[in-house]
C-alpha cells in the first residue's frame, strides 16, 4: 500500500510539474525591431525571422514599421529593443540620446539616383522633386553631396520625404517625382518600369547604413538578448552566403520582382557585407564630420561612445 502510495504521489507530482517545463522550454522573450519600410538593407532581419534563427535564439520578433524620423525616441520609451537605421541612431546618440550601435551590416551601400528617362545631365533635375526617405537620412545626405559635386543649388528641388526605400520607389512609380534615392531592387524594378539608373552615388560620402542600434539600458538590463539577437543575425548573414538560389527566391517573393533581378540584388547584397559586424572608427569620424557641417556638434564627441561591439561573436566572420 505504502508502495502504490509513493508511486501515486511521484505520478501526481511528475503531471504537476511536466505542463511548466513545457511552458518554460516553449516561452520565447519578445523582440521589437522598427523599420521604415521594406528594404534590402534589412535583408539580414528577414532571414532571421524567416529562417527560424532568432526563434531558435529564444526570441520571436514582431517588425514595427514606423517612420525613421521617431524611431529613436521609440527606442527611449521601450515600444521597440531596436532599430536598424545606423543614419538614424548614430545623430540621435550625438545629441544626447542613450543609444549605441552594437552592430553593423554593411561596408558600403550602392545607392542609386534613379530618374525619369528625360533626365540626361545634373541641371536637368534643377526645378523638380526628388524622392529621399527623409530628412538627413542617407539618400539625402548622399543628394546633398551629389548637389555640391556637381556646384548645383540644392534649393532648386523640392525633396519630397516618403518614410523609406519603399515609399521612394512608389513615388517615384507614380511619376510624383522627377527623380529618386534608390537601392536593389527597387532601382532595377524602376528600370523595368521605364525608368534608368542616371547615376550610383553611394560612393559620396562614407555613411553608416544598416545594423542594430538599442539603448545602453537594453544592454544593462537585457544583455543576454542583445547577445542573441546579434548571434542569431550572424548566422542569418552565414546562411544568405551560403545559399544563393534560396536567397534569391525569398528577395524574389519579398520584394515581388523578377528572378533575373532578385539574382541582382543577390549580388549587390553579398557586395554591401561586411566581415565583422564592426562599424570603423574612420567611418564614424567621416560621418560626424559630415553631421557638423549641418549642426552644431561638441568638437570633443568620443566615437568610442556611440559604439559598443563587446557582444560581437568572438571568431566570427
Amino acid at each position: 500500500m505504502k508502495r502504490q502510495l509513493s508511486k501515486l504521489i511521484i505520478a501526481l507530482t511528475i503531471i504537476g510539474w511536466l505542463p511548466h517545463t513545457i511552458q518554460g522550454a516553449e516561452a520565447l522573450q519578445k523582440l521589437r525591431v522598427g523599420v521604415p519600410s521594406l528594404a534590402l538593407s534589412y535583408m539580414p532581419l528577414y532571414v532571421a525571422q524567416d529562417k527560424g534563427f532568432l526563434k531558435r535564439a529564444g526570441l520571436e520578433v514582431e517588425f514595427i514599421q514606423m517612420n525613421t524620423s521617431i524611431q529613436p525616441q521609440a527606442l527611449i520609451n521601450g515600444n521597440i529593443n531596436f532599430l536598424p537605421g545606423l543614419s538614424a541612431g548614430i545623430p540621435a546618440a550625438v545629441a544626447g540620446m542613450p543609444l549605441v550601435v552594437v552592430m553593423n551590416f554593411y561596408h558600403f551601400t550602392p545607392w542609386t539616383l534613379v530618374t525619369q528617362k528625360d533626365i540626361n545631365k545634373p541641371q536637368d533635375i534643377l526645378g523638380k522633386k526628388i524622392a529621399v526617405s527623409g530628412l538627413r537620412t542617407t539618400p539625402h545626405q548622399l543628394m546633398s553631396a551629389w548637389f555640391k559635386k556637381y556646384e548645383l543649388n540644392e534649393k532648386d528641388v523640392t525633396y519630397i520625404y516618403t518614410g523609406g526605400t519603399g515609399g521612394s520607389f512608389a513615388t517615384l512609380a507614380s511619376e510624383q517625382v522627377a527623380g529618386a534615392v534608390l537601392v536593389s531592387p527597387y532601382d532595377d524594378k524602376a528600370v523595368s518600369k521605364g525608368f534608368k539608373k542616371f547615376q550610383m552615388i553611394g560612393d559620396l560620402l562614407d555613411i553608416p547604413t544598416a545594423g542594430l542600434v538599442t539603448t545602453r539600458a537594453e544592454i544593462t538590463n537585457n544583455r543576454d538578448r542583445v547577445q542573441k539577437t546579434i548571434a542569431a543575425v550572424f548566422d542569418a548573414i552565414a546562411w544568405i552566403r551560403a545559399n544563393r538560389t534560396d536567397t534569391a527566391t525569398m528577395l524574389a517573393e519579398k520584394f515581388k520582382v523578377t528572378a533575373a533581378e532578385a539574382n541582382g540584388a543577390y549580388d549587390t547584397l553579398i557586395g554591401m557585407l561586411n566581415k565583422d559586424g564592426r562599424l570603423p572608427l574612420k567611418v564614424v569620424n567621416g560621418y560626424l564630420d559630415g553631421l557638423r557641417r549641418e549642426r552644431p556638434i561638441p568638437a570633443d564627441v568620443d566615437p568610442q561612445k556611440l559604439i559598443d561591439f563587446s557582444l560581437l561573436p568572438v571568431g566570427r566572420s
